[in-house]
């Protein structure tokens, strides 16, 4: 089969559940590149066996992460790029359309896809989850993911995680879907959040303060969608009683009731997440106090 000419560059730690399956999605791509955070499982070793090449990256709490370092450093050998999490796939019929706007853009630079949350065995339709739009097919030289904050929070991981791609061209959208699964169990969602959430506070409080951060999307009512989505997050930064909010708009508003029991699980757990944001925000506040 001919190969298709993307690079896809998936970032990995202990992904040893998910590499093979996510991998094995991605057999189309002319080449693919694995960034391991120093993995201790096999990770490395079944992503080597699946003809994956797997490339070490280390970590100083410092500018550029993972993804950015990826973008900037390896020897990429096609103009356009894949990014992909282990614990993402890529069905069939989207790998044929990638292939087709590959090979005729029609003037775009990049497409957005559009991920389908399926959680402890249920996709999450509902929750204000989907359609959930992610610009992660571009050329390279084109995109890079924005810097939110200048502070880079210890113990939050090395891999960019709610930063957007900055794209200097037009961005188009893929009709179909990109398949979002962690085979890892209820525990390393906690786990995973919780580290989320230290990083979320860091940038909630760089928010609050007013700080643009560095070559970062613009908050505008009026601007495209990222620029609405980011003016909404920095007024959802300054809002009371989010924990409680963040459950009605899920679970109420956003009709999660209707995914069944998993449905009410995610929007219980998201609400915990927002809890523990709230309460690392207000330490972060306490040690800046002058004399704490």
């Amino acid at each position: 089969m001919t190969k298709v000419a993307v690079s896809v560059i998936v970032p990995v730690k202990d992904e040893a559940l998910n590499i093979g399956p996510c991998l094995d999605s991605v057999g189309w791509a002319a080449e693919v590149f694995v960034v391991d955070s120093a993995s201790t499982d096999r990770t490395c070793e079944i992503a080597a066996a699946r003809g994956a090449r797997v490339v070490q990256f280390r970590y100083d709490d410092a500018w550029p992460k993972k993804k950015n370092w990826a973008l900037e450093t390896l020897p990429l050998g096609h103009e356009w790029v894949l990014l992909l999490d282990a614990d993402e796939r890529v069905p069939p019929e989207l790998a044929a359309e990638i292939a087709r706007v590959i090979a005729d853009p029609d003037g775009h630079d990049g497409f957005y896809l559009n991920r389908r949350l399926i959680f402890l065995g249920r996709w999450i339709r509902h929750c204000g989850w989907y359609p959930s739009w992610n610009l992660r097919l571009f050329k390279h030289a084109r995109g890079r993911y924005e810097r939110l904050s200048m502070a880079q929070p210890p113990g939050t991981g090395d891999v960019e995680i709610h930063e957007h791609v900055i794209l200097d061209g037009k961005a188009g959208y893929l009709e179909h879907d990109l398949l979002h699964e962690d085979f890892k169990d209820v525990s390393h969602f906690i786990e995973r959040h919780n580290r989320y959430s230290t990083w979320d506070a860091a940038v909630y409080r760089t928010f609050r303060a007013g700080d643009e951060g560095v070559a970062t999307i613009a908050a505008a009512w009026f601007g495209g969608p990222l620029e609405r989505k980011r003016k909404i997050k920095r007024l959802w930064a300054r809002l009371p009683f989010r924990p409680l909010v963040r459950f009605l708009l899920m679970y109420v508003v956003g009709r999660g009731f209707l995914d069944g029991r998993p449905g009410l699980i995610f929007c219980r757990l998201m609400s915990f997440h927002e809890a523990i944001i709230d309460a690392k925000l207000y330490e972060l506040e306490l040690r800046a106090r002058p004399g704490r």
